[in-house]
Formats: C-alpha cells, sequence, structure tokens
C-alpha cells in the first residue's frame, strides 16, 4: 500500500496564521501550544461545531488492584471504553441524542463500574467513590473541515457499507483549528544541563519501519485479553508476535525485527492521511468501524535510542518493564499526561503538543516519543499503567524513591505533501485530536542486552 499525497492544498492566509501564542510545559518538558489567529478571531468563533462524550476515566484514578481481581478489571476497563466508543458512534450517526444518550451510558457504566470495584474488594478494601464516576456529559469542539467531512463520507465505491456508515465518517475531525504552520512556532525546546556526573553515552537499536506490516487494534498493557482494547490501529517493530494475548513468556518466545535481538515492544497509533481512501480495515474493528479512516502511512524512518540521565548514571530496567508515554484520551482528561512531541525535519528545536504541523515542501513530519525515565525500583507495572515510573524533574533528577533508567526516545518521521490533511488513529470520542497521541513499550531485552546498553549509556559511548 503506497500512501499517495491529498490533491486538495490548505492555503491558509498569512494573515489567518497571525499567532497568539501562550507557551506552557507539560509533562517531559514538551510545550503547549495554544493558537488563536488574531486576524480570524471572529471566523473561529463563529466555526462550526462538533460534539463528544467526556467521561471520567476510571483507570487512571486506580491506585491498587490485587492480582486475583487485576484479569477482571482489565477487563472492565475495556467494557468502560467500548461503551463510549458505542455511544459515540450512535451520537455521530444520529442514531441518539443529548442526556437519553448519557443517562443509558451512565446506567451501563455504573454496573460496569460496580462490577470492578466487587472484585477488588473481594480480595483487598473495596475502593470508594468509584461509582460516583459513572456520569459523562457532553463536550464541544470544532467541527471537521466540510470538505474533508464530504470526501470522507463519500469515499471510494469499495470503502461504502454499514461498517464506515456507523463510524459517521469524518464527522469525528480533524478541525483545520488543529493544524499550524511550523513556521509560525518559536523555538521552545529545552534542555537540562548536564552535571559533571551525567550518563552521557546512547544506546540505538534498529527495528526497521514495520515492513511487515504488524498491525493491530489491540493493547496489551492496558486491555490485555481483550481484542480491539485501543479502538484504534497500532504500528508495531520489535517483537514480531505482540496483540492482546501476549504474555511474558510468549514475548520472551518470539522473533523480533531488531537487528541485536532486542525482543522488546515499541508501538504506536497509525498515521493516516484524511483522503477517502479504503484501508485494508475500512470496516473492521480499530478502522472505519471506530472512525478511524483513510490511508495508513508508512513511516518513512524510525529510530530507537536509550539515552542517560543529566544528572548521573543509570540503571538496568527490569525485563518486562511497561512504560506508556502520552495519553489517549487526553482530549477529554486534559493535557496533564499528555507527552507526544510533533514537529517538522528542520524545525524540531519547535516541538508541538496539541496541534500538527504543516510542513514546507521538502520537510517531513515527525513525531517523537520521550518515555518517562525514573523508576520505583520494584514494580513492572501499576494498576493505572503510570504511577511505578515518572518523569525527571526540571533538573534532570527523580522523584524521590524513584530512580534513574535509559530513557527511550522514539522518533518517527512521515513524507506527507505539504498542505495534506492527516490524523492519528484515535478512540473514535477523542476527535483524532494530536494531543491523544501516545507511545507503548515493554522491554524484552534479555538481562545480558539491557546490562550492555547500561555500559554504554554510563560510560559515555554512543552503541548502535
Amino acid at each position: 500500500m503506497s500512501p499517495k499525497g491529498h490533491k486538495r492544498r490548505l492555503r491558509p492566509s498569512h494573515k489567518a496564521l497571525a499567532l497568539v501564542s501562550a507557551l506552557v510545559l507539560g509533562a517531559g518538558g514538551v510545550v503547549i501550544v495554544e493558537q488563536a489567529a488574531s486576524a480570524g478571531q471572529d471566523s473561529a468563533r463563529n466555526a462550526p461545531v462538533t460534539a463528544t462524550i467526556d467521561c471520567p476515566d476510571v483507570g487512571d484514578r486506580l491506585r491498587e488492584v490485587p492480582d486475583p481481581a487485576r484479569d477482571e478489571v482489565d477487563r472492565d476497563l475495556a467494557q468502560l471504553d467500548t461503551q463510549i466508543a458505542d455511544s459515540y458512534q450512535r451520537l455521530a450517526t444520529g442514531r441518539a441524542q443529548g442526556d437519553a444518550l448519557l443517562g443509558e451510558l451512565k446506567g451501563k457504566r455504573q454496573k460496569t463500574i460496580t462490577g470492578m470495584a466487587d472484585a477488588i474488594g473481594r480480595t483487598a478494601a473495596r475502593p470508594g467513590g468509584l461509582e460516583a464516576l459513572s456520569g459523562c456529559s457532553m463536550k464541544q469542539a470544532p467541527a471537521a473541515d466540510a470538505a474533508d467531512t464530504a470526501a470522507e463520507a463519500a469515499g471510494p465505491a469499495d470503502a461504502q457499507g454499514p461498517a464506515q456508515g456507523k463510524s459517521g465518517g469524518g464527522k469525528g475531525g480533524p478541525a483545520r483549528s488543529d493544524f499550524v504552520v511550523i513556521g509560525t512556532v518559536k523555538p521552545n525546546v529545552r534542555t537540562p544541563t548536564a552535571q559533571a556526573r551525567a550518563s552521557k553515552g546512547s544506546f540505538s537499536v534498529q527495528c526497521g519501519r514495520n515492513e511487515n506490516r504488524h498491525l493491530n487494534p489491540d493493547n496489551v498493557i492496558v486491555a490485555p485479553g481483550v481484542g480491539n482494547g485501543a479502538h484504534h490501529m497500532h504500528d508495531y517493530v520489535g517483537n514480531e508476535t505482540t496483540d492482546a494475548f501476549s504474555t511474558n513468556n510468549s514475548l520472551a518466545a518470539s522473533g523480533t525485527t531488531c537487528s541485536n535481538g532486542d525482543q522488546s515492544t515499541y508501538y504506536w497509533p497509525v498515521l493516516r492521511l484524511r483522503d477517502g481512501r479504503a484501508e485494508q480495515d475500512a470496516k473492521a474493528p480499530g478502522g472505519g468501524q471506530d472512525a478511524n479512516v483513510g490511508t495508513i502511512l508508512k513511516p518513512k524512518q524510525v529510530t530507537i535510542d536509550f539515552k542517560g540521565s543529566p544528572t548521573g548514571p543509570v540503571t538496568a530496567m527490569p525485563r518486562f518493564l511497561r512504560i506508556i508515554t502520552g495519553d489517549a484520551k487526553a482530549f477529554t482528561n486534559g493535557p496533564t499526561n499528555a507527552n507526544a512531541s510533533w514537529s517538522c525535519t528542520g524545525f524540531e528545536n519547535r516541538q508541538l503538543k496539541d496541534k500538527y504541523p504543516i510542513c514546507p515542501k521538502g520537510s517531513d513530519v515527525v513525531r517523537t516519543f520521550s518515555f518517562q525515565n525514573c523508576w520505583d525500583g520494584k514494580n513492572v507495572d501499576s494498576a493505572n499503567h503510570r504511577t511505578h515510573v515518572a518523569f525527571a524533574r526540571r533538573d534532570g533528577s527523580c522523584p524521590a524513591g524513584f530512580k534513574a533508567i535509559p530513557q527511550l526516545v522514539q522518533r518517527i518521521t512521515y513524507a506527507v505533501a505539504p498542505g495534506a490533511r492527516f490524523a492519528v488513529d484515535s478512540f473514535p470520542e477523542q476527535l483524532h485530536k494530536p494531543v491523544t497521541d501516545h507511545g507503548d513499550f515493554i522491554n524484552v531485552m534479555s538481562d545480558g542486552l539491557m546490562a550492555g546498553a547500561v555500559r554504554c549509556i554510563n560510560g559515555g559511548r554512543a552503541c548502535r
């Protein structure tokens, strides 16, 4: 499948692209660009809006889940995601409206959340207050550009059918306001000053660009044992067998696309051209059925690097450590855990968190994921998949109780024609917002390979 550029080009005027930008430091040192077009503020205020569903993220509130309850809790959390996705599809296609839909969704969520709390309570203290997270609300957002929506909804003849119709076509975004010309963004990258004991080396892994088309809509970290647990398609490199049903044993027995034998799992949501073309998943879960439409772009380049700490040596990651960076639900959850960076080659001193870049001719779109680089020294995962790892503080040091580990930095580039509309796959109700981008990692390096990486990093060498 060779991606083709979208013929329709965005031609915003220089006036409309005059930015009033507020820079806000977010997780991992990424900067949010809050954009307002000075010449287009009135039109932005009057632009059409679309509605989506905003529900409290129950999984993010969990701190302790006993092992006997973990499988049931994971299935219940995945069921909550499915309930939201199904409700959004009904909203987007006009099959349900407003208060009635929210009331029905609340009833379903309450039943599922109660079951989850009961499961935890059978072997530990029953968590209080979870049922209060049952209610959802409507959230307004700028609507997708009318012309793009029409193109996506029409599409080619072989893209039509009940599955694509169910998804709501292009109503789920992205909106014109989700894009910004990269040249109008001020440089905003900040790097902590390296101290005398800094670990300045690096360890690079070459795992290809997913040439073997390992794609699925699963998420074995968040929804193990649940097919289509992500409701969006993932690109994989490294471990060749990762899916929803993978176990530590199956991952350790798998082949890998990495040239040095690293069996780790590296995955992220695919990027698509919003071109109305029928992809292989146009009628499938995670694809058209979940409002993810258009041509899946194959990465032009994928680099995987492990870097050191500016304050001292790093310690080895444990095998099977799981790390998620970014938040797939950041549009409704807020940007607290958002962490992906968007940019263009030649402009990577300008990183965006909540906008897609419009790159000039000859420049490629860049996604960068800088993962958490501090570990609690005990756990390979946590109930909310976050609290066992942390980002270093502004000075590069780890929070109390955490130790520095090699920092995984993934950089993915795409050849996108200037002005072509594209979007990251997302949960349908997240409207393909750039702030929802995220990366996932399971360390399956052998202990020997990880030890070698640590020696390179602490020794100040660049190893491949």
